[in-house]
């Protein structure tokens, strides 16, 4: 038992830090050199590390460094959206070496379904990567997941993705070990990984977009709650609509006045003629239509309020905000930051995505990553050593 956990130590070392030399490795993670020496030998065994190189410069003989085998596994994101569905194939170090972008068959759960085990094996093929080499897929998607029944709940915007079942039939489909997560969560992840919430062990991720919903990471950990809905803020009382309503009250009412269909109906209220989207309406204000400005300042007045609710009770340093309608910060940052500002004494970094639309997707290759090392040590101890 301590062998192994001496074993996942370095292993996990080596992957967060890696190239790096067997000294580094005993220095910084306060293991004894004969341990680390022992765990490098049963990891390189099992095909999961390897050398790569030495060491250079300073006093001394140079030392062989050791790094991750890229090539151990691959791993599948998926990002399933109302509109949109966007995957990609890494190795284990997180590149990315095939990827598509395709528009969502959202009809119905079975035709989204049948896409998205197009989508896999077309990218595995793409990639000259057998289909049993994938280690692990994980798909982020509206809702919160409910594993004892494989259902998604909330996942209002997908027709048909709450039916019982859900997990079991895409798993089928795709023919490897599935993981569900919220596609916020996933975004706060990928900010976590590669965004604005790299060094940051208390950030707060806010989507807006066709939904609303938020992350939230609290010493350096993704936060989900007791039954995985944290971060549901698209419920709270706010936002311009009455929350005892039928629809308001399923949708949730800060949902209904700041997602995509609240900022529609704000411009319509305003007099803007159709056809009309949010896109549509940020584009105009940018051309200096005075309708479409005084919707971004109402949008960002809720944004604003959103945040003076949520701020005081996790204290976070910085606020990331995200999704169609958050990601245009040319136009919502200034005024966010000004009507924060007026409402609350708090001051944290309130900033837009830097990872744009890529930030689900982005985080669920994040999380494949770590359900692979756990699925790979967990193989590679049961069996002694594995051959990839």
């Amino acid at each position: 038992m301590l062998r192994a956990i001496n074993e996942r130590t370095v292993l996990e070392f080596i992957r967060q830090m890696g190239p790096v030399s067997r000294a580094q490795i005993a220095r910084d993670s306060g293991l004894s050199k004969p341990t680390v020496s022992q765990a490098l030998t049963t990891l390189e065994h099992a095909n999961l590390v390897r050398e790569e190189g030495r060491s250079s410069g300073g006093k001394g003989p140079t030392a062989v460094l050791y790094a991750l085998n890229p090539r151990a596994g691959w791993v599948v994101g998926l990002d399933v959206g109302r509109d949109w569905v966007r995957a990609a194939i890494a190795d284990l170090k997180g590149e990315i070496v095939a990827r598509r972008d395709e528009r969502a068959r959202a009809r119905s759960a079975d035709t989204l379904i049948g896409q998205l085990g197009e989508i896999a094996h077309g990218l595995a093929a793409e990639a000259g990567i057998r289909w049993k080499q994938v280690t692990v897929a994980v798909l982020g998607s509206p809702g919160v997941f409910e594993p004892t029944r494989g259902q998604v709940a909330l996942a209002h915007n997908l027709p048909g993705w709450g039916r019982e079942g859900l997990a079991e039939r895409v798993q089928l489909e795709l023919g490897t070990k599935v993981a569900f997560e919220n596609d916020v969560n996933l975004a706060t992840l990928g900010e976590r990984w590669r965004g604005l919430g790299k060094d940051v062990d208390g950030f707060v991720y806010l989507h807006v977009g066709t939904g609303v919903g938020m992350g939230l990471v609290l010493n350096g950990q993704l936060f989900r709650g007791s039954t995985g809905a944290a971060g549901e803020v698209g419920y709270l009382p706010l936002g311009g609509a009455d929350p005892r309503g039928a629809k308001v009250r399923k949708r949730g009412a800060l949902e209904g006045g700041l997602g995509a269909s609240g900022v529609v109906a704000e411009a319509r209220a305003l007099g803007m003629r159709p056809p009309l989207t949010p896109k549509r309406v940020f584009d105009a204000a940018r051309a200096g239509d005075p309708q479409a400005l005084a919707v971004v300042d109402t949008v960002a007045g809720r944004i604003a309020l959103a945040l003076a609710a949520i701020v005081p009770v996790v204290d976070p340093e910085l606020v990331i905000l995200g999704g169609g309608v958050g990601r245009n910060g040319d136009l919502l940052l200034e005024p966010v930051r000004r009507e924060f500002g007026t409402l609350s004494p708090f001051h944290p970094r309130i900033e837009v995505s830097a990872l744009g639309e890529d930030a689900e997707l982005v985080g669920a290759v994040s999380m494949a990553l770590d359900a692979a090392q756990d699925r790979l040590f967990a193989r590679s101890s049961r069996m002694g050593s594995i051959t990839v």
